[in-house]
């Protein structure tokens, strides 16, 4: 079923989990995501990015995803991650995700703030829940570049950010990286702490992918409702994609057992992942 992020983040924050936020594109991952949380019961926010969403992508990936979701028990949230283009977010709550992300975070702060809550406006009109960004996560784009410097958030900004702008969960940077670390990261769960003691929204963890279990689950205790996964799902369709290619040769295999060892790589990873956040049995 889908819902926003709402009630779904302060259940986290309650209880001391968070809910695996996935980065899907097609069919083999939102189905293989979706069939595997519903097996563990755990529910899952379900994300898009602006370059999958190009072309013809938004209408296959919202037709899918609103297409199955009632069919499952878990509560799912349909989420676009990471707009940095207000037109894009318009057009996303009209194709009806029930979440948006506006990333004002390389924006001077008092800019942040304004266009963060002119999305807040767009998005309340149609009861869509808005995650902001506050501070800055770096590390790499989709297409290898630089996304920039780490700016780590500030506990003292986070009362008036979220009270000025009117967001449901605030992204903090603390420490993680988007893509594929090059070092093993530091959290600053001190800093964490200190946010969530001031926070009156669940705060997020961008760069979930990578990052130790131990330092993770530090971070879910401490506040961190919702844990960005993408990179982690890349590594393990590609390994999958190299055992298909093992296949036999001679016939050409059905599509099913040529996905099989794609999927079951998905799987296992997104399972550990479900682990890793304490969210197995929360649906």
């Amino acid at each position: 079923m889908l819902v926003d992020l709402r009630d779904m983040l302060n259940k986290a924050r309650q209880e001391k989990y968070a809910v695996p936020a996935f980065d899907c594109t097609e069919d083999i991952l939102i189905r293989t995501i979706l069939d595997t949380c519903e097996e563990k019961k755990s529910p899952v926010i379900l994300m898009a990015l602006e370059h999958d969403l190009q072309g013809k992508g938004m209408d296959y990936i919202t037709a899918v995803i609103k297409g199955v979701a009632e069919k499952y028990t878990i509560p799912i949230a349909l989420h676009l991650d990471h707009a940095t283009n207000i037109e894009l977010v318009k057009r996303a709550i009209d194709y009806g995700f029930t979440s948006v992300m506006y990333d004002g975070s390389m924006l001077p702060y008092e800019e942040n703030i304004k266009k963060t809550k002119e999305v807040v406006e767009l998005a309340k009109e149609k009861g869509v829940s808005v995650e902001a960004e506050l501070g800055h996560v770096a590390g790499k784009e989709l297409d290898g570049s630089s996304a920039g410097e780490t700016q780590l958030t500030e506990p003292e900004d986070v009362v008036d950010f979220v009270e000025k702008t009117g967001v449901d969960c605030l992204a903090v940077s603390i420490g993680t990286a988007h893509g594929v670390y090059v070092a093993t990261p530091d959290l600053k769960i001190e800093r964490l702490k200190e946010i969530n003691k001031v926070s009156p929204v669940p705060l997020v963890l961008h760069g979930g992918s990578g990052t130790p279990l131990d330092q993770v689950q530090k971070a879910i205790v401490n506040g961190i409702t919702k844990v960005n996964l993408y990179a982690d799902l890349r590594i393990a369709m590609f390994a999958g994609l190299k055992e298909a290619a093992k296949l036999e040769k001679r016939i050409d295999p059905l599509p099913d057992k040529a996905f099989k060892p794609i999927k079951d790589s998905l799987r296992k990873t997104i399972i550990d992942k479900i682990a890793m956040v304490m969210s197995e049995n929360r649906a």
